[in-house]
């Protein structure tokens, strides 16, 4: 991965699940193509370090799930940051890997709070300072899952079809606005969400990529800092794939 000096010069971003993983690889290159960022993330003690690693211009611990909080975050990030025009929503959970009919309650709950009732709070807050500037690009993580569910993941591909057809919603409502909103697809890539699976799982969503391998995340990373950037003025509200040839519309 080759970082783009300057693309995002003068521009600020706040990053959910910002701690590590694809949200912290993606603030990394931002700040690397000169632009700010606020990470917004569960695990504080993470959350410091990513910040001080990444060179974060603020940080926020926050549970996506508690509207209350994400309200108070946004205000505070764009305090911070000075202004804001991109929201990048990589915050999400597995969840239990079970059947429909062994899935706890609790756990499909806390799944659908974190991953789509998640972004729709963020996406909620944040929208009328992008409104604001005339600008703004959001990108929501969804998945390949969301399009073609995996078994025993039911919460899981439910929650980020929701992400998907929440985002073609909103990319609908904002495209005369200056505002433009995408969801990536990725297929299985090394992130520590993995360690939230059993390697059963993990096989088979990886014999499913004709590519044979898993993804990596400086790729996805890269798809969506092109939707963050200026260079991206012509899609909203639709999907881009980084699946190694898994998806298939």
């Amino acid at each position: 991965m080759t970082d783009i000096p300057g693309r995002f010069a003068g521009r600020t971003a706040i990053i959910t699940g910002g701690a590590s993983g694809l949200g912290k690889d993606v603030a990394r290159r931002i700040v690397a193509e000169g632009g700010s960022v606020a990470l917004w993330d569960l695990n504080g003690d993470l959350l410091a370090a990513a910040g001080a690693e990444v060179g974060a211009g603020h940080v926020e611990a926050l549970d996506v799930a508690d509207p209350a909080a994400v309200a108070r975050a946004a205000k505070a990030s764009a305090d911070a940051l000075g202004k804001v025009d991109i929201l990048v929503c990589s915050a999400g959970i597995t969840g239990p890997t079970a059947t429909v009919q062994d899935f706890p309650v609790d756990g499909w709950r806390r799944v659908m709070d974190i991953n789509l009732n998640g972004v729709f709070y963020c996406c909620r807050e944040v929208v009328p300072h992008l409104i604001a500037n005339g600008y703004g690009r959001i990108i929501n993580v969804a998945s390949v899952a969301g399009k073609e569910g995996n078994p025993n993941a039911s919460a899981y591909s439910a929650s980020k079809a929701g992400v998907i057809g929440l985002t073609k919603s909103l990319g609908k409502e904002l495209a005369q606005t200056g505002v433009l909103a995408n969801a990536v697809t990725p297929a299985v890539f090394d992130t520590p969400l993995l360690a939230q699976m059993p390697q059963s799982h993990i096989d088979f969503m990886l014999s499913k990529i004709p590519m044979g391998r898993l993804g990596q995340a400086h790729e996805t990373t890269a798809m969506i800092c092109f939707l963050a950037s200026e260079e991206c003025s012509f899609s909203t509200g639709a999907t881009f794939d980084t699946s190694g040839g898994r998806t298939t519309f």
